[in-house]
Formats: C-alpha cells, sequence, structure tokens
C-alpha cells in the first residue's frame, strides 16, 4: 500500500513540475510596452552579467578597504625532528632547555677523573662532542602562534586606492546605466518597428483587395471584348508582386519578434501596437552636460586620473608598519600555555632613496595621463552637444519628409482611383493604371521608411540626454 502512495505521489509531482515548466514557456502575448521595458529591466542577460560586474568591482572596492586593517593571523606547527639544532631550538622555545643539553654531565664527569690523576679524561674535557647537545632524542613541537601586522603610514597610498576603487563601482554602475539606456532604445524602436510592419501589412493587404477588384473589372471588361489577355496577365503579375512584398514583410515581422524575445529573454508573441510618434524631449544644454552618462564617465575617469597622481606621489614618502606576535610552544600541545608563552612587538619604517628615477617618471606619467583625460572630458562635452544638435536636425528633416510624404501619398492613391475608373471607361490603359498604383505604393514605402528613421533618431537623442530612466 505505501509503495502505491508512493508511485501517485511521485507522478502527480512530475505531472505538476511539467504543468509548471509549460507555463513558464508559454509565450508572451498582448504585451504592452510599459511591460515589455520592465521584462527587459528584470530578465535581460547582458544587463545581468553587467550587474554582476558591478558587484566584481563593489567586492574590490572592499578589498582595496580591508587593507587598512591589517592582517591578523593565527599558525598551529607540529613538527617532529631528532635534528640538533631543531631539538635544542623546541626546547628554548618551549623554555626547558638545561646545562645537560650542553653536555654538562659529560663535562663533570671528565673533571672527576682529571681531578684523580686520570689525564686522558683530563683532554677529553675540551676535545670530545658533548653526545647529549650533538645526538639527542627525538622530540615533538607543537606551537601556536597568533601574529598581527597592520599599515601606519603609506604616505596616503591605501586611502587613494580605496578611492579609486570605489570610483571605479561607480564607474560600473555607469557603464551599467549606458547598456539599460541602449536596451530601452532597442526595445523601443523594436515595437515601433512591429507597428510599422503592422501597418505596412494592412496598406499591403488593402492594396491586393484593390488589386482583386481591378482583376474582377478586367474579367468583366474582357468578357465584354473591352479588355484583352494581356491586360489580365499583367493585372496578375502585379498581384503576385505585392504579394510577395507581403510575404517578406511578414518575414520581417517574424524577425522583430524574434530579436524582441531575445532582448526579454522570453518569448514574444504578440504586443500592443503603439500608433503614436514619440515626442521629441526638449532639449537644454547644461542639463543635457549633466546628465550625459559619457560626460559622467569622462568626469569620474578625470578624478580616478587625480587619485592616480597622489599614488604615484606616495611613492616618494615612507611607509611604516608595525607587528605583534603571541604564541606558546611545548612537546605537547598547548601544555601550560601560559607559562611557555612569547610575545614579539616590532616597528618597520621603509623609504626609497634611489629607483634610477622610476618613480619621477611614473609621477610625470600620472600627470601627462590626467592631462590628457581633461581633454577628454572637453571631447565628450563638445561631441555630445554636436551629437544632440545633429539629431535634432536629422528629427526636424525627417518630420519634413513625413508631412511630404503624406500629402504625396494622399494624392496618389487619389491619381490611382482616378485612373482606375477611366480605365473601366477605356480612357486609360492596364498598365497606366499599375503604373500609378506603383506609385502609390513607392510613396508608401518611402513614408513608412521616413517614420522609421524619424523614431530611430527620437530615440538615440532620449539616450544621449539620458532622459528619466532609473534603474
Amino acid at each position: 500500500m505505501g509503495r502505491k502512495k508512493f508511485l501517485i505521489l511521485s507522478m502527480l509531482f512530475l505531472l505538476l513540475f511539467n504543468i509548471v515548466e509549460a507555463d513558464e514557456n508559454i509565450a508572451l502575448e498582448n504585451l504592452s510596452l510599459d511591460e515589455a521595458l520592465e521584462l527587459m529591466k528584470r530578465d535581460n542577460l547582458e544587463l545581468k552579467i553587467s550587474k554582476f560586474n558591478e558587484q566584481i568591482k563593489e567586492y574590490e572596492a572592499n578589498i582595496a578597504k580591508g587593507h587598512s586593517f591589517g592582517k591578523f593571523d593565527v599558525t598551529v606547527k607540529d613538527a617532529y625532528s631528532n635534528d640538533a639544532g631543531n631539538v635544542f631550538g623546541f626546547k628554548l622555545k618551549s623554555r626547558e632547555a638545561t646545562f645537560g643539553d650542553f653536555g654538562a654531565e659529560e663535562f663533570m664527569n671528565n673533571m672527576g677523573a682529571a681531578q684523580n690523576g686520570d689525564m686522558a679524561a683530563a683532554g677529553r674535557m675540551y676535545t670530545d662532542p658533548p653526545n647529549n647537545l650533538n645526538n639527542p632524542d627525538s622530540r615533538n613541537h607543537f606551537q601556536t602562534t597568533l601574529n598581527y601586522m597592520v599599515p601606519l603610514y603609506t604616505g596616503g597610498k591605501l586611502e587613494q586606492y580605496r578611492k579609486i576603487t570605489k570610483s571605479l563601482e561607480l564607474m560600473s554602475r555607469l557603464d551599467t546605466k549606458k547598456l539599460l539606456n541602449e536596451k530601452i532604445f532597442q526595445v523601443k524602436k523594436t515595437f515601433y518597428d512591429i507597428s510599422l510592419v503592422d501597418e505596412y501589412i494592412s496598406n499591403l493587404s488593402s492594396i491586393i483587395s484593390n488589386i482583386d477588384r481591378l482583376e474582377e473589372i478586367v474579367v468583366s471588361m474582357r468578357e465584354e471584348g473591352y479588355a484583352k489577355e494581356i491586360d489580365q496577365l499583367e493585372v496578375e503579375a502585379r498581384k503576385s508582386e505585392v504579394a510577395s512584398m507581403l510575404s517578406q514583410a511578414n518575414f520581417n515581422k517574424k524577425l522583430a519578434y524574434q530579436y524582441l524575445s531575445f532582448l526579454l529573454n522570453q518569448d514574444v508573441k504578440s504586443i500592443q501596437p503603439v500608433s503614436d510618434a514619440p515626442a521629441t524631449p526638449k532639449i537644454v544644454k547644461e542639463e543635457v552636460q549633466e546628465s550625459n552618462l559619457d560626460i559622467q564617465k569622462a568626469k569620474l575617469g578625470l578624478k580616478i586620473r587625480g587619485m592616480s597622481i597622489k599614488v604615484q606621489k606616495s611613492n616618494f614618502l615612507p611607509t611604516v608598519g608595525a607587528m605583534a606576535e603571541y604564541g606558546s610552544a611545548d612537546n605537547t600541545p598547548l601544555n601550560r600555555f601560559f607559562d611557555k608563552d612569547f610575545y614579539t612587538v616590532g616597528v618597520q619604517a621603509k623609504w626609497n632613496i634611489f629607483d634610477g628615477n622610476i618613480n619621477k617618471n611614473n609621477l610625470a606619467k600620472a600627470k601627462a595621463e590626467y592631462l590628457k583625460t581633461q581633454e577628454q572630458v572637453n571631447l565628450a562635452k563638445r561631441g555630445t552637444c554636436l551629437k544632440v544638435r545633429k539629431t535634432l536636425t536629422q528629427i526636424e528633416s525627417k518630420e519634413a519628409d513625413i508631412r511630404s510624404l503624406e500629402k504625396q501619398l494622399e494624392f496618389a492613391d487619389k491619381v490611382y482611383e482616378t485612373y482606375r475608373a477611366e480605365y473601366k471607361e477605356g480612357i486609360k490603359s492596364i498598365s497606366d493604371v499599375l503604373i500609378k498604383q506603383s506609385k502609390s505604393l513607392e510613396v508608401l514605402l518611402k513614408l513608412l521608411k521616413a517614420k522609421n528613421d524619424r523614431n530611430t533618431k527620437v530615440f538615440e537623442l532620449k539616450s544621449i540626454i539620458n532622459e528619466g530612466e532609473i534603474i
């Protein structure tokens, strides 16, 4: 009975697991732009990697900070030796060395014999090596040592390293922010691309419907003897051409959905189309120079270069460190620890006097890099201003193109309708009608491209000025 229950529970668990796994793989439908942006911020793989880089830089900053607190070690040693030097050292460490270890007993025995007239014994007092000292019995040695070393003065080097690593942590956050802006740009652009493709597909579908009606007119007129077979063939060829364009548009839409799924790290089946054109942001030069991420990174790089100069200057100053050691040793672990303990304290100062002008040249190099970074900051400011002005001009140009093309499309559609009516009356040829339809389609393609280009430039501008998106 117990086995049956186990099998039933196992099957239920597997069924539940498959249901959960299936739910996770369900494609997203009717996804809004705001929902997509939130999913991208949470699940985009490149952003996740960038955030891990932030954590790594944070750990590096904590490591640099930790060097100021010094280092505390506990060392436990266990040794066993019959080496004369080691054994005598072990006894000294445990405060157990005696005169007998130096051969005092052998010396006194020879002295007594010499006093009794044994001249050979008198010679052995000074020529025979002490056996206890040179051939000791093997001995265990257990030693526990606590050691603490701390830098007291480094000429400011450790402080500057702390500041540099903290600034590099901030730099990694700016990198993540810039990557986020790029992903926001890509998600928004893809949404608008899909919406424009949908509009294009809708227009192509309408054109195919118009061609179907035109084909019906041609067939009807051919039956009455007012149209030729070539007219019908021309219409069918145009219908095939537009159908091919519709198929290509559907493939482009599919590719756009695949890219959007990659950005969100989730399958997306459908979105809520966006119809309103994105508004051009208001530009204030001073605000742009404060908010632009490239300028912020350049300014932070300049601060880091200034800290590097201070690091190089510290090489001309002395370094001072302190150490303290406390421990105990015996041939038995922790035996009479405090009776046999020892300590050592000390201070060390080190000051470089000559290094072949290495420090001098390193300092000069750091100063040159600082001046170079200053110019990079100026370049970032001027380059950003130029990019903003250029992008604004491109947006204005595309808006003018859109206004013109919308009027051209309206006119081209009216001309096409007129030519189609005149063909029915026998005034125009089918070739004339199809030419006007081609013109209408050509203007439509230009209009959609102009809208896409304009949207792209607006999103680029928002990314440049770092508009209102927070991570």
